[in-house]
């Protein structure tokens, strides 16, 4: 009995031109990696502040102080211990470098999953909901929305730390806000537009 032919890769059967085109999405992976680099520098620096406030609560004042210059924190009288709004702008700067990092994720692992190589995760236990159903458009809601929430922590140590801004500084900031949420809702509208299209 003759055996059935292997059926043939499509991207063998390229010609020379269409395949180095294709095979030039690889020239994004030094790209990825160099994010991967990025985000081990914020898990650093995350853990640089975070030791500083532990230091600071135990009375440490070289470590009150890199808190103060890191947060621009300024008032007349000189700090001598931590204080609530210390706290609040350092939790808030943490959680800052933690959206941002789930940013870099996104970008690298969707990025790499949609525009390089599959990473065939379907049976993984720790694959990541919205990977399964990852594609351009959807990668761009999902930034669009952690953009936003970026930008609401640093609009809200801001209006915190109001004292040490100036009114131009607080409008541009809110107004640069107020478009990346525009900016946000516009994309998840063309979206919803163009999948209603593909649907019908």
């Amino acid at each position: 009995m003759a055996s059935n032919p292997q059926p043939q890769s499509n991207n063998a059967g390229l010609r020379p031109l269409p395949k180095l085109i294709f095979a030039s999405r690889w020239l994004q992976l030094p790209l990825y990696l160099g994010l991967i680099l990025a985000q081990g520098v914020y898990v650093f620096h995350f853990w640089v502040e975070l030791v500083h406030l532990l230091e600071a609560v135990f009375g440490s004042q070289t470590a009150l102080q890199a808190l103060i210059d890191g947060i621009g924190y300024k008032v007349d009288a000189p700090i001598t211990h931590l204080n609530e709004t210390i706290i609040m702008l350092v939790v808030l700067a943490l959680i800052d470098v933690v959206m941002i990092s789930n940013l870099l994720i996104m970008v690298i692992v969707g990025g790499y999953e949609t525009f390089v190589s599959r990473m065939d995760l379907e049976n993984h236990p720790d694959q990541p909901e919205w990977l399964s159903h990852v594609n351009a458009s959807v990668l761009k809601v999902k930034l669009g929305t952690a953009i936003i929430g970026i930008s609401s922590i640093h609009l809200l140590k801001t209006f915190i730390n109001a004292a040490n801004y100036t009114e131009q500084v607080l409008m541009w900031q809110t107004i640069i806000h107020v478009t990346f949420l525009f900016s946000a809702l516009a994309i998840a509208y063309t979206d919803k537009l163009m999948s209603h299209h593909n649907n019908h």
